[in-house]
This record gives structure tokens, C-alpha cells and sequence, in this order.
């Protein structure tokens, strides 16, 4: 599992191995790793330009350190200073005898770099970006913009390095609660924050890599996030044996469409006949069965034996009896959509001896915890929210959206998805999940487990899609398929 660990934790790893090491080492363990980065970006570092924006404290330390090393090398180095009085003595000293020149940022007018380090603030930093800070970064930006509009390639498009995490997020929720820096590459030290991984603040990460500094050992407890690696979803995938049929295997009962959305009932089937388990029952108004056989007649209809059940789906808002009747089942029970209504404003848990999962969206989240949590407050809050979610109502929950959690209730690591897409925001998408997710609860898999490998599963479909048809609009349709060429 790839893992993310919060502030404080990261902090007492950083005493604990600091205690171990020669003074300065664990710093330049991390300028070495972020210099090697930027001379790969760079290419050729000799006559490279290279603006480092650097505030006070470590995180502008390791900025000029690297831009120091990076000055040795030939590049031409220029350094903002935010605030030169308290900018790190050692950072700054290493510049300059390197030849960097130093401005600072009041007097400074941007003349273009090939890369530019964002020093600003490390992880303790809390709000949005300073007005001297944003006033830069603004600078730099309008640059970018001109050239990438223009398709001027002479002079090179500044590329913007964040130093650990973008200057502006919360690295501890991912929160940006002001002007933040948009990196196109962020180099993270010791281990992956949160703020990285969960929007808002991911969306300025740009492209992530991570530099190992010894941290690992010395990260006590839980993490706070943790992320499905390839060798997870090998481990979780579904392997029918020699003694395998359709019931061992496991079989799904979908609950989903309606005359009024027929469609949610074919995508949710679909997904699940893919999934891995032996067999689809569907359960439903004729017309809608109707249509669920013309795509796959393969799937069973009517009552009877399932291993879990997905209710909710394109069944209407007037449909709670379909919802209670399908908690009663002695088997898990995935609620979506439509599904969701018949519990929101719940004061107490689901009181269920089996598993539940439910997959809402940020609106119908919204609708679940009531006020004072509104669509925009879950977006900014997608931790919070998640976890506030899952322990009101006691069962497990996926939070979908531009970046997917999921959570178990009183628990303290969340696990994030990493492969989402933003072409996933097309209808009947969320249909696909919920019958994916579906047909792994019906394999045995636990809901934490099969909402992790089903969100992982559907962002890999939807980048398949794209890598075989580029510029082509992805419809949920296209995801069963491309959910088949993953497996």
C-alpha cells in the first residue's frame, strides 16, 4: 500500500531520525533527491534559468540548497526572497557563493526561468498564500498562460517544482483556503502527505514523486491515507478455482432502474457480469427486466439466492421499500443513488449484523449529513466528510468525486483512489461503480476491500478508454468493456 502520514507524525519521524543522524543530513538528503528531480526535468542544467521562490524556514532551505547545487552545475540560479530576514541562513549562504543572484520580492519583476521552485512553505503552513507570495506566483502564472496560449516554445514555458507539497494546501486535508501555487511537478520527502492525494489540493500537484529519506522506520501509527499499489490489486482480484461454479464464485442481485431510467439498470448489470462473480440476478419491473436481457441474457431475473446485494440505482425517488427490503437480506448490501434518499437526516446508525456500503456523490452526501454540510463545505472537507459519513451511519462509504475516499467507521486510515479521471463525470458512470463494487462484495471481498479495488478497477477503465481512443468522449458504456481489458 502506497501511505500518506499526517503533519504530526511526519514531524516526530523527522526528530526521531534527526536524533541519529550528523546535524544538517536529513536535510540534504532531501535537496540531494530534489535535485536529482530537477536536473531530470531540466535535461541539460548547464545555461538552464532557475527562479527559486523561497520563504523562511526548511522548506526555503531545501529550495536554495538544490538551487545552490543546481548553480554549481552551471544553471543560472535567481532567488526571490519573501522575506530576507528570515530567510534560512544556510540555504542562502550556499547560493550566493555559488553565484546565485538574490532579489527581493517587493522590488522583483519575473523575466522568465526554465524552472521555478516553489520554496514558499512546507507542511506546517496553514492558509493560503501570503500577498507578497501570491503577487509572485501571479507573475509566473500570467507567463505561462501567454506562452502556452501562444504555443511559444522560445523561451521554454516556466515549470513550476513544488518543494515536498504546493505552497497553499493543507497537507494535512488537502484544503486550499486561499491562492495556493498550481505545480506542474510536486517532489514530497519521507512519505506522501494527504493533502497531496484528496482535492482540492491535489489538483495543484501536478505530477508527484517521491523522494525516500530514511522517514519510514521511525512513522509511528496508523496512516492517515492509504492507496491500492499494483501488487494490492493483484492480491484482491477474484481467481475462480477448478472447484469453482457460479454460486461459489458468487452471485449479485441487482435492484436498480425504472421505466423513467431504464439505463441504470443495463449499466449496473453489465459492470457486475464483469466484476468476477458467477452469475447477475436482476430484480425489477418487467420492462426494465426486459431490457436488462436484450443487452445480457446471461443475467438471471426474479427472486433468489444472491451473495449480496446493489439497490438504488435509477429506481426512483419514491422507492424506500425496494432500500428496506433489501437491508432486511442477510447479505451485504451496496445503497446508491436513487437508494440514498430512503436514508437521509438518519440520527443513528444502520443497525445491520452484515455489511453495508453506501457510494453517494457530494449532493447526495450533502442530503445524507444535512446541514451545516453543504455540497461546497463536503468539497473542501472530503476527509471530514467522509469520516463523518461513515461513523453516523455505522457502515463503510465511498465518497465519489474528483477524488474518491473511502472510509470504515472508526477507523483512522482511509483509503484514497488514485487512478479517477475527471472523464468519469458522465452519466451513468456511478451506475458502473455501483455494479462493479456489487459483484465483488458478492466475491467475499470485505466493503473497505471491494470498494477499493472496484474505484481503482473504474478509473483504470476510463484511462483505457482514452489511451485507445484519444479525444474521444468517454460514456459509461465504454467503461464495462474497458472494465473487462483491466481484468
Amino acid at each position: 500500500m502506497l501511505t500518506a502520514h499526517s503533519v504530526d507524525q511526519v514531524r516526530h519521524a523527522e526528530a526521531a531520525l534527526m536524533a541519529r543522524l550528523p546535524d544538517g543530513e536529513l536535510m540534504q538528503r532531501a535537496v540531494a533527491g530534489l535535485t536529482a528531480q530537477c536536473v531530470g526535468l531540466l535535461g541539460r542544467v548547464y545555461g538552464a534559468r532557475v527562479l527559486v521562490v523561497a520563504g523562511s524556514g526548511d522548506n526555503g532551505g531545501d529550495a536554495l540548497y538544490a538551487a545552490a547545487r543546481l548553480a554549481r552545475r552551471g544553471a543560472k540560479v535567481e532567488a526571490v526572497l519573501l522575506d530576507e530576514a528570515r530567510a534560512h541562513a544556510g540555504g542562502l549562504a550556499a547560493l550566493r557563493a555559488a553565484g546565485g543572484r538574490v532579489s527581493a520580492a517587493g522590488e522583483w519583476r519575473f523575466s522568465g526561468a526554465d524552472l521555478v521552485l516553489d520554496g514558499v512553505v512546507g507542511i506546517g503552513g496553514r492558509g493560503g498564500l501570503r500577498p507578497a507570495a501570491a503577487a509572485v506566483f501571479e507573475q509566473i502564472e500570467s507567463v505561462k498562460k501567454t506562452r502556452q496560449s501562444t504555443h511559444d516554445k522560445a523561451p521554454r514555458t516556466p515549470l513550476i517544482v513544488a518543494v515536498d507539497l504546493p505552497s497553499g494546501i493543507d497537507a494535512d486535508t488537502g484544503e486550499v483556503a486561499g491562492p495556493a501555487v498550481h505545480a506542474d511537478v510536486t517532489v514530497t520527502f519521507g512519505t506522501y502527505k494527504p493533502g497531496l492525494l484528496i482535492s482540492p489540493g491535489a489538483e495543484h500537484v501536478g505530477d508527484l514523486r517521491f523522494v525516500d529519506i530514511g522517514l519510514a522506520p521511525h512513522l509511528e501509527g496508523a496512516p492517515v491515507l492509504e492507496a491500492l499499489e499494483p501488487a494490492d490489486v493483484e492480491a484482491l482480484l477474484p481467481t475462480p478455482s477448478a472447484e469453482s461454479n457460479k454460486y461459489r464464485r458468487g452471485v449479485v442481485g441487482i435492484a436498480a432502474g425504472s421505466p423513467r431510467y431504464p439505463g441504470a439498470a443495463v449499466l449496473a448489470t453489465g459492470a457486475a457480469l464483469r466484476s468476477g462473480v458467477g452469475a447477475v440476478r436482476f430484480v425489477g419491473e418487467s420492462e426494465v427486466s426486459d431490457g436488462v436481457l436484450a443487452h445480457y441474457p446471461e443475467v438471471m431475473v426474479g427472486e433468489g439466492r444472491v451473495q449480496a446485494w446493489v439497490v438504488g440505482p435509477g429506481i426512483g425517488p419514491d422507492s424506500a421499500d425496494r432500500v428496506e427490503k433489501a437491508l432486511t437480506a442477510e447479505v451485504p448490501v451496496l445503497v446508491d443513488a436513487d437508494g440514498l434518499a430512503a436514508l437521509a437526516h438518519r440520527d443513528k446508525p444502520l443497525d445491520r449484523p452484515h455489511p453495508t456500503l453506501l457510494t453517494p456523490h457530494s449532493g447526495e452526501a450533502a442530503r445524507l449529513l444535512g446541514d451545516p454540510w453543504s455540497v461546497e463545505h463536503i468539497e473542501a472537507q472530503r476527509l471530514a466528510a467522509v469520516r463523518e459519513l461513515a461513523n453516523r451511519f455505522g457502515c463503510t462509504v465511498l465518497l465519489k468525486g474528483s477524488t474518491t475516499l473511502i472510509a470504515a467507521p472508526e477507523t483512522t486510515t482511509v483509503r484514497v483512489n488514485r487512478t479517477g479521471t475527471p472523464t468519469l463525470a458522465t452519466a451513468g458512470s456511478g451506475d458502473v461503480l455501483s455494479g462493479l463494487t456489487g459483484g465483488l462484495l458478492a466475491t467475499g471481498l470485505p466493503p473497505l476491500d471491494a470498494a477499493s479495488l472496484a474505484a481503482h478497477l473504474h478509473g483504470e477503465a476510463a484511462r483505457d478508454v482514452h489511451r485507445r481512443h484519444p479525444g474521444r468522449q468517454l460514456i459509461a458504456g465504454d467503461l464495462i468493456e474497458a472494465v473487462r481489458a483491466s481484468r
